[in-house]
């Protein structure tokens, strides 16, 4: 989820799963921490331009087709050796199925967090946090293997379409994006084949 100014990441030797459980019982108000290249993130509560922009990209999508659009469920990306890589809360997504009961099965085993294998599309809508978008999240959809991560980046008034993951290695700070399809906020956001282009104007503010 992407909102407004974010305290200073938290890094941590702690299970990143246990560590968000401990964050959100200790908050008095019902929170949804994520955690990305080793920093637990509690992002404050989004403003109104960017949750009518998350929802009419959601009813885009929908209105394309699309039943599997969705937003609110924590996904975990997991190391080669199965350690978690990260925790995140995408603000929507396209996935690939219904969760089936394996999934089910393993939300169950890790305290909410559904496998990230089950997103082909996801979106990110930035705030004054952006940089955590446009930096560690654009790298972790990307060694994740994520196919899509659509960037509706309102510090720059640019969207993007980030395709072809790149990830070789075993570091996931080195992941990236090869190819970028980038447009003026306003202007329609072409997505690859089987997606909608996306009307981007509801991010312009009034």
């Amino acid at each position: 989820m992407s909102a407004e100014p974010i305290p200073e990441p938290v890094m941590t030797q702690m299970d990143p799963i246990d560590l968000l459980s401990a964050i959100e019982e200790a908050s008095p108000m019902p929170i949804r921490p994520e955690y990305v290249e080793g920093m637990a993130i509690v992002p404050p509560t989004p403003n109104d331009n960017h949750n009518d922009g998350t929802g009419e990209l959601f009813f885009q999508f929908r209105s394309a087709g699309f039943r599997l659009v969705g937003f609110g469920n924590g996904y975990r990306a997991a190391h080669k050796d199965g350690r978690t890589m990260a925790l995140i809360v995408p603000d929507f997504y396209v996935r690939r199925r219904r969760p089936s009961d394996l999934d089910e099965s393993y939300r169950k085993a890790h305290k909410g967090w559904y496998p990230i294998d089950m997103i082909a599309l996801v979106g990110e809508i930035t705030s004054t946090n952006h940089e955590t978008d446009t930096g560690p999240k654009f790298r972790t959809y990307a060694a994740a293997g994520i196919p899509c991560y659509v960037l509706v980046d309102r510090h720059s008034g640019t969207a993007h379409c980030y395709t072809n993951p790149v990830f070789s290695g075993d570091d996931p700070t080195e992941a990236y994006y090869d190819t970028d399809t980038k447009v003026s906020l306003g202007r329609p956001l072409p997505l690859p084949a089987p997606y909608p282009a996306l009307d981007t104007a509801p991010f312009l503010e009034p």
